[in-house]
Parts: structure tokens; sequence; C-alpha cells
């Protein structure tokens, strides 16, 4: 396996101003898909600057050439995969729960929900426009994010889905070798050696109290259902050595700073993390209460990594560096320090208008990563 990354960041960075004007000219017809694309690429190169000005170990193109984080489950035109459509009268529980940073109950404007409806088949070559740029230009150590295959359980849906798929199991096997094919293995191919599945859903839907409750209304079997998804994701990965295979889990990270669930790890840990035997990196968001203590790191498999995400990208306040690195000496009391290390809490921009904090903040942040870690590891 390539050398551990000690300072890196989730994915998304902050998109400037011209790339969200760009992209809006696209979709109006004001602009073309080559100009959107010579936009984009102005931006990725940019994003490689920044994050190896500031010392991070592995850089990513800050997912600009997507709309949000998860590019695998859009109906809207242009969606490299086909399969998915709208439904008026659902949406994913958790979904529901979006609050404010005071806890408050907040009411975002999401538009239907997303099932899957007809057979998946990839549109288009995401992989190679995304990643391919980024690995020739890059220079430098790179890893590439996509959406865990466990993410996926709730865009089945019986009233819409069983046509295309029986099951909701036949739909998720369907979606890990989509990944497999389309993605993992075309990303090792073009050079990558660090890929990350991103899977919220584990903060989402096994931990708050609230959403567990609400789950459970509907019929779902969670204990039965985290067990699945854990050896879902870790299947993606059979057979697949010598690259870095991570996993990265938060309670939701809506655009404004919002969050949509609140629990520690406990809730999971025990049957998810030794299940993860694929898995060399876990990114953890660490970065308040709603995480939860430490204590779960006990149940991490030997040899794999947890990188620590205390700094949080829902605003822009520099955390203290003393408490940073205090943060980690309490971590290293259920994991040793060798198998460790530090990044953000989640994107900067996970969906489209990004958290509330500038480019200057998010640039010190970064920064603040890469010299803890410098003086914690080196």
């Amino acid at each position: 396996m390539p050398s551990i990354a000690r300072a890196e960041t989730v994915g998304s960075l902050l998109r400037p101003a011209y790339l969200y004007e760009a992209r809006e000219k696209a979709r109006s017809g004001e602009g073309s898909a080559d100009e959107l694309r010579a936009v984009e690429d102005r931006a990725i190169l940019e994003a490689i600057d920044l994050q190896k000005s500031v010392g991070l170990d592995v850089i990513t193109d800050g997912e600009y050439r997507r709309v949000g984080w998860n590019p695998a489950t859009s109906y809207q035109p242009g969606a490299p995969i086909e399969g998915y459509g709208p439904a008026e009268d659902y949406r994913i529980t958790y979904m529901k729960f979006w609050r404010d940073n005071s806890g408050k109950l907040v009411q975002r404007n999401l538009g239907p929900g997303t099932v899957v409806k007809t057979p998946l088949n990839l549109r288009s070559d995401i992989a190679g426009k995304e990643y391919g740029f980024l690995q020739q230009h890059a220079g430098f150590r790179t890893k590439y994010t996509f959406t865990a295959p466990s993410y996926h359980r709730h865009f089945w849906h019986p009233k819409y889905s069983s046509d295309a798929y029986p099951t909701v199991d036949a739909y998720l096997a369907a979606v890990r070798d989509l990944i497999r094919r389309e993605i993992v293995d075309r990303v090792i191919a073009l050079g990558g050696d660090y890929i990350q599945l991103d899977a919220p859903n584990y903060g989402q839907a096994y931990t708050d109290p609230d959403v567990r409750a609400a789950f459970e209304a509907e019929g779902h079997d969670l204990e039965a259902e985290l067990i699945a998804d854990a050896e879902l994701d870790n299947s993606l990965f059979d057979g697949i050595t010598g690259v870095t295979r991570a996993i990265h889990v938060c309670r939701g990270n809506g655009g404004g700073g919002y969050w949509s669930a609140s629990g520690g790890y406990e809730h999971f840990a025990a049957e998810m993390f030794p299940r993860l035997t694929n898995i060399d990196n876990l990114l953890l968001e660490y970065d308040t209460d709603r995480a939860g203590g430490f204590e779960p790191l006990e149940h991490v498999r030997p040899g794999a990594t947890v990188v620590l995400g205390l700094l949080t990208t829902k605003n822009g306040t520099l955390e203290d560096r003393a408490t940073v690195e205090a943060r980690i000496k309490e971590a290293s009391g259920f994991l040793p320090l060798e198998n460790l290390a530090l990044s953000t809490q989640c994107g900067f921009a996970s969906s489209g208008p990004g958290n509330p904090l500038s480019f200057d903040e998010q640039r010190a942040k970064l920064e603040l990563i890469s010299s803890v870690a410098r003086d914690v590891w080196n």
C-alpha cells in the first residue's frame, strides 16, 4: 500500500464564482459544454496549486466537475449514470432532518426525491473525465472520491424500482458492480493509488435517535441493513491491492453548514469497522460533540488508519492548534499514533452553494492541517 497521507482534505473545495457562472451559462444554453470544460480546467489547476502550496500529502480536483459531492444518482440532463428519476411522494428519511448550527430543523427546497426506475447504464466515462485531468496535471499524489455503494440503499423503492430491480439487494449488487467496473478499475488503470468512498449514510441513518426511530417506523431493520452495507462496501475492493482504499463517514454536510444527524460511532462501530477488511483508511468526522468520543476506534481493524476529521468545514473559525494536537493525543489512547492522520471533517462544498466561509479561511484550515501533521508525525 502507498505511504500514509498524514495531512489531507475530504474532497470538495469552495468553488470560485466564475465556475458557478460558467455552469449556469451552460445550463441555460448561453455557454457550450466545451466552454464549461475549459473553465473547470482552470479551476482545477488552481485547486491543485492551492493544495500543493499548503502542504497536503494527497490532493483532489476539488470536485469541480460536479454540482455536488454525489454524481451517481442524479436524474438531471447530462447525469453520467442513466436509471434514476424523480418521485414526488418520496424523500429519503434522513433528508427530512436537516438542522442548522443551533440544532433547529430547517426547511430545504430539495425538489422531488430520487429513485432508481430503470436498469443502470453509464452514459459517459466519468472517471476518465474527472480523474484523468487531475492525474495528468497534478505532478503529485492524487485522490479520487466517489459515492459508496451502500449510500444507494434508499434510492430503491418498491413502488418505483421493482421493475428495474426486484429487490434492494439486487439493485445494490448492480451498483457495486458498476462502480467497480467503471470507477475503481478505471481510476487504477489511469494510475490512481488512492480511492475514497463517500458514505455519509452510516452517520445519517444509524446514529441519530430521531432518524433511527423514523426508519424503524417505516419497517427498516437497521441492524441487518448496517451489516449488509458494511459487507457491500468492503466487497467493492475484493482482490485489489497496492492502492489506498478509503471510506469517509460524516453526518450530512448541506450547503450553508447544515447537518442532518447527531450521534457517535458507538452506534455502528462494533458491527461496521471489523467488517472493513479491504479498507485502509477511515476518514471520520470528529469536529463537534455530535460525533461522540474516540472510544469506538478500538473496533478499527489492526493496520488500518483513521483520518481524524478534527477541523470543521461548516464555518470559518480557525481551530486552536493546541486543542487539535491534544485531541490527536487523546485519540492515540484508543488507536496507535502511527495509525492516525488528520483532515477536515467533510468537504468545503459538498453541495453546490458550499459552506459559509471564505477562501482565505479555507486556506488557513488547510495550512493548519499540514502544519500540525508535520509536527505530530514527522
